[in-house]
């Protein structure tokens, strides 16, 4: 069983608006030395376990897609710290960084839309409660409770993860409300559509 109020409290979420260009922030410490993290997070026999199949050219300057969802383009990769690429459209940027803490690490995720798809901090309910449930996928992972056959599309569809998706786009809510960065109509708009996508029987 997911411990959904542990691992949803185990993210820190920010969102914050320059311009046009919105930005999704979410950090979270996982029981991994920096190298087993990066491992997990770039090769693609490991990505397939926990997050989803992976193809491409994995190199800076090559590019990348995942199986059903989005590719892009390897801007930089600097093991096992930093990896910058874009993400489904060349105005998508997606960073991740990995921070050394003890025996810890400390995962920062920063993806920044100039073209966000709804208006203002919005567009952070179309990407934020798909990120939370990557991070959930690999904190199960490197703490070894998915089971070795276990697929993350079957994972993803399950009644407890969806009860996660749930209490996900509620806590997004929240973080765009406090950033300010859009007003009450358009949250409420967006909410509707993000609680469709994730949690499609919930109600808000």
């Amino acid at each position: 069983m997911i411990d959904i109020l542990e691992h949803i409290n185990a993210v820190q979420r920010e969102v914050s608006r320059t311009g046009e260009t919105v930005t999704v922030r979410m950090r979270r410490t996982y029981q991994a030395a920096p190298e087993e993290l990066w491992d997990a997070l770039t090769d693609p026999e490991r990505m397939k376990r926990w997050f989803m199949p992976v193809t491409g050219d994995l190199r800076v300057g090559g590019s990348f897609q995942l199986e059903g969802n989005a590719g892009g383009e390897i801007l930089e990769c600097e093991p096992p710290k930093a990896l910058r690429v874009t993400f489904g459209g060349p105005t998508s940027l997606l960073e991740l960084r990995l921070t050394a803490s003890g025996s810890s690490t400390d995962l920062e995720l920063e993806h920044s839309m100039s073209e966000p798809p709804a208006p203002g901090g919005s567009g952070a309910l179309w990407v934020g409660p798909g990120w939370d449930g990557g991070l959930l996928g690999l904190a199960l992972y490197v703490t070894g409770e998915l089971p070795a056959d276990a697929d993350p599309v079957e994972m993803a569809n399950s009644p407890e993860v969806v009860k996660y998706n749930e209490q996900s786009v509620r806590v997004w809510i929240e973080a765009v409300r406090s950033s300010g960065t859009t007003d009450e109509s358009d949250l409420a708009e967006a909410a509707k559509i993000s609680m469709a996508q994730y949690a499609p029987d919930a109600e808000l």
